[in-house]
């Protein structure tokens, strides 16, 4: 750790006092600087390159996530120790998906986060332990999503501009209408797609499929 340099970005005051004291103390070979909104925790971040920065995700004028994707972006290589009161799903979710290599509760903060940097700088992951059963939960859907995503690249382009109208509700019939292909094509084509999306042979197995993923599925610009 000597020589590197920790970034503590946190709007109050008193809390970045306490947490800008245990790191230095931790840490006495690191300079500690600090930041008290978005806007200066990134400028700090571009102008000093720090090896950590300690982010609070709610932070006037920029977000804590917000800096985290800009830093990614830019591909700074600063690593992110998300602080939040949150602890909804959705959130984690946001902040470890933005780049983030940590995500600590501030009712914890002070017992974790010099834990949480000695096992990054070894390059080691770390989840908060009163979080770790949400967070398995999220990298499980990403990886199940991620799944679907590379077994819809599979598909043909005239695959997916059936199952795109597959997923309008559009019956066999009207698709073949619309595409002016025979109802047996049509037939066909969702054999195939069910094929290659891995789905068993149900009649109903690829609207059950689609209605399982519908949420991933509008977010898809292939479809």
């Amino acid at each position: 750790m000597k020589g590197k340099k920790i970034l503590i970005a946190d709007d109050h005051p008193i809390f970045r006092r306490g947490l800008t004291e245990i790191i230095s103390e931790s840490f006495p070979e690191c300079t500690v600087m600090d930041a008290d909104n978005g806007t200066s925790a990134y400028n700090t971040i571009v102008n000093e390159k720090p090896d950590y920065c300690i982010l609070d995700i709610n932070m006037p004028n920029m977000s804590g996530v917000e800096v985290c994707k800009k830093v990614l972006s830019e591909k700074i290589k600063t690593k992110i120790i998300f602080l939040s009161m949150h602890s909804e799903r959705e959130m984690i979710r946001m902040a470890l998906l933005s780049g983030g290599s940590a995500y600590i509760l501030k009712d914890n903060s002070i017992n974790e986060v010099v834990d949480c940097i000695k096992k990054i700088d070894s390059n080691e992951g770390y989840i908060s332990p009163s979080l770790a059963n949400i967070v398995k939960g999220i990298k499980d859907d990403e990886n199940r999503k991620q799944n679907v995503v590379d077994l819809i690249n599979n598909l043909s382009k005239s695959e997916i501009k059936v199952l795109k109208l597959v997923v309008q509700n559009y019956t066999t019939k009207e698709i073949a209408d619309i595409l002016f292909l025979s109802d047996k094509t049509i037939e066909n084509c969702r054999s195939r797609i069910c094929q290659k999306l891995k789905l068993p042979p149900r009649n109903n197995s690829l609207l059950l499929w689609i209605s399982e993923n519908k949420e991933l599925l509008s977010t898809l610009n292939n479809l």
